[in-house]
């Protein structure tokens, strides 16, 4: 919940995107859009529970996978994106989608990120101790989504940050 508010601030310059962290976003946010969150948060892992009594455990793991606050994030961030583009007088829509397609793009690494840790703690619980193995594959799903995220933002710009500050 507090990613997306404090991530959400999109801004264009010299033609690429730049993230960047506002503390005040959080303010930003009302009462309704947290229970907005909640909502979709308790569905996703109501219907990921129905799965896993209907089809096994496995496949219903497989949906509490999902970020569950995902849909409602991606509607609030663009709808505040909007908003404030608005308030200027101009046209924030494209500016909105910009801001919930980055956090889609963010989710889905961080889904990748969660297949990579289960894996690991799947393949390693059983003969290593339960805190070793979950801190090691915490340490991995960090590591991996921060990979995956420069992979990403290396093919969408077609260099790195520092090669950027130097231009």
């Amino acid at each position: 919940m507090v990613r997306c508010r404090i991530f959400s601030h999109v801004s264009l310059q010299r033609g690429t995107l730049l993230i960047t962290f506002r503390l005040a976003a959080l303010q930003e946010s009302k009462p309704h859009e947290y229970l907005l969150r909640f909502f979709f948060g308790g569905m996703c892992t109501a219907v990921a529970g129905l799965v896993a009594k209907a089809y096994g455990p496995v496949v219903g793991g497989l949906f509490l996978a999902f970020p569950a606050i995902f849909p409602a994030s991606a509607s609030l961030i663009e709808s505040h994106e909007r908003k404030r583009k608005n308030e200027i007088g101009a046209d924030g829509t494209q500016r909105g989608r910009m801001a919930a397609a980055i956090d889609a793009a963010g989710a889905a690494l961080g889904c990748i990120g969660l297949m990579i840790f289960g894996w690991f703690v799947a393949a390693l619980l059983e003969g290593y101790p339960t805190v070793i193995v979950i801190a090691v594959a915490s340490a991995l799903w960090l590591v991996s989504v921060l990979a995956l995220w420069e992979v990403r933002k290396r093919r969408l710009f077609g260099r790195s940050e520092s090669k950027h500050e130097a231009h």
